[in-house]
């Protein structure tokens, strides 16, 4: 069996390519996948995820799983309701309690989920670790 798309290209929460704006720190500028995002490792995609997140939370206000997940995958491409309710139980994380974006314990569980919902296999999470880690240096 292949490895699915997301870990192929080493952007386990699928993040879409941009035209136009800066490329991701690691990211692999031009990406061979049509529609996705290619990073260097696994560790620059998750970063990526983690950042993006978090750009959520600053600059809209997103403040929960529920809506977290709604803006990631609308409903107008996806099961949101299915995909909420899947990260909400892995993670055990209630789908409308204000999380932050920049608590380690609480989004390396939410990002992990979402790389499982993502790929069908559960994510790594000494791989999600060092995304985290990419991430907070980032933002300090």
């Amino acid at each position: 069996m292949s490895q699915p798309r997301g870990l192929r290209n080493n952007n386990p929460l699928n993040i879409e390519k941009t035209k136009g704006s800066n490329p991701w720190q690691g990211e692999i500028v031009p990406s061979a996948d049509s529609r996705f995002a290619q990073f260097t490792s696994i560790a620059y995609g998750y970063r990526a995820a983690f950042k993006l997140l978090n750009n959520y939370q600053r600059k809209y206000g997103l403040d929960t799983l529920r809506k977290l997940i709604s803006r990631w995958a609308p409903s107008t491409e996806n099961n949101t309701d299915k995909y909420v309710e899947f990260v909400s139980e892995r993670s055990l994380v209630s789908p409308d309690v204000r999380i932050t974006t920049t608590n380690k314990d609480i989004m390396i569980a939410v990002v992990a989920a979402m790389s499982a919902y993502e790929n069908g296999i559960n994510a790594h999470m000494r791989d999600v670790e060092s995304g985290w880690d990419l991430f907070i240096q980032s933002i300090r």
